[in-house]
């Protein structure tokens, strides 16, 4: 897989309010035009061959793959800086996602005329951003379904997802698809590296191979770690520890105590090890996909089990997104892991 940025001939507009220096990084280094992405050559060739009358665009895949990135520089493509500026609309459907959102703020801007202003060309057209469209109740889907039927002559939608799954066939039917793939491991890799010599940040290779693992394929998530942790090192190099201690990740070996205390089949033995973890102040969700991924490499369990284990974990997360005590949740999955354990 070639690199999802290009690492040389990148170049980045500078404003003349705000300098790029004050920028997070995950700004700062996004690219600036699709020259700039290269890790998902079908989606390009598409759009390239369709700027002059795009369709209405569904783009899905994993998080930090790009997908807010292509269509904001397509955007900047078509319009330029300036003119992007009135006709382009981005929205986060996860913080605005009610059928209101739909029918007022999407269905006033989507239905209103363009004025061409002689000095400024770009195409007939506007383009409304709904990123986390997977976020939007369905009465909402339905309202935007009817929305893009009526002014599509005036206005194409970008909606963007994790889970396409959660969007209706309606919408799906009257969009083109795109699927975002991961980016590999080393594209990752000459990234990161290649932000930290554009800001003089000295590293160990651990600490990338670090960043990566830790990420799981999510670039901007990467990106992020690395902007913090740089923070704590300006005169010495990023350690492992720093990414770790920024990120939330827990260590290997709480991980490993909490399969250990599983593993002893006692419940009081798996209550303390929780207990202890909990007070320690790591992040719940983090605790239980960390754990997972180590039940999957230990051999100790087999396919049933990892199947068991997996869909325990799944109601988990569902009960931790609505609120319910980490403390609970993570004693809940080490049982089951115990119960699990030849």
């Amino acid at each position: 897989m070639s690199s999802f940025f290009q690492n040389k001939g990148i170049t980045y507009t500078r404003s003349a309010k705000v300098s790029t220096s004050s920028l997070p990084w995950i700004e700062k280094y996004r690219p600036r035009s699709l020259d700039n992405i290269s890790a998902q050559e079908e989606t390009l060739i598409t759009l390239r061959s369709s700027k002059d009358n795009l369709p209405h665009m569904l783009f899905y895949g994993p998080p930090g793959t790009g997908k807010t990135s292509t269509i904001l520089a397509l955007s900047r493509e078509l319009f330029g800086p300036e003119l992007m500026k009135t006709r382009v609309l981005e929205l986060n459907a996860s913080h605005e996602r009610g059928i209101d959102v739909i029918r007022e703020r999407v269905k006033n801007y989507a239905r209103s005329f363009i004025i061409n202003d002689i000095n400024k060309k770009g195409p007939g057209f506007k383009i409304i951003i709904l990123d986390e469209a997977d976020s939007l109740t369905k009465d909402a889907q339905e309202a935007l379904r009817r929305t893009m039927e009526k002014y599509s002559e005036l206005t194409r939608f970008c909606l963007i997802c994790n889970q396409v799954s959660c969007i209706i066939p309606a919408l799906k039917s009257r969009c083109t698809l795109f699927r975002f793939k991961n980016i590999g491991t080393e594209n990752m890799r000459n990234r990161l590296a290649y932000i930290c010599e554009q800001e003089g940040i000295s590293y160990y290779q651990e600490t990338l191979d670090e960043l990566i693992k830790g990420s799981q394929g999510d670039l901007r998530k990467a990106i992020t770690w690395l902007n913090n942790a740089s923070k704590l090192h300006i005169n010495d190099k990023v350690t492992v520890e720093t990414i770790k201690e920024t990120a939330g990740i827990v260590p290997d070996d709480v991980i490993n105590g909490l399969i250990e205390s599983a593993a002893s089949k006692s419940y009081d033995k798996i209550q303390e090890t929780v207990s202890d973890v909990i007070a320690s102040g790591y992040f719940a969700k983090q605790i239980i996909e960390q754990v997972f991924f180590q039940v999957l490499k230990d051999l100790r369990f087999n396919e049933k089990h990892k199947f068991n284990i997996g869909e325990r974990l799944g109601i988990i997360d569902k009960r931790l997104a609505d609120g319910a005590c980490e403390l609970f949740q993570v004693l809940s999955l080490m049982c089951t892991i115990s119960e699990n354990m030849d």
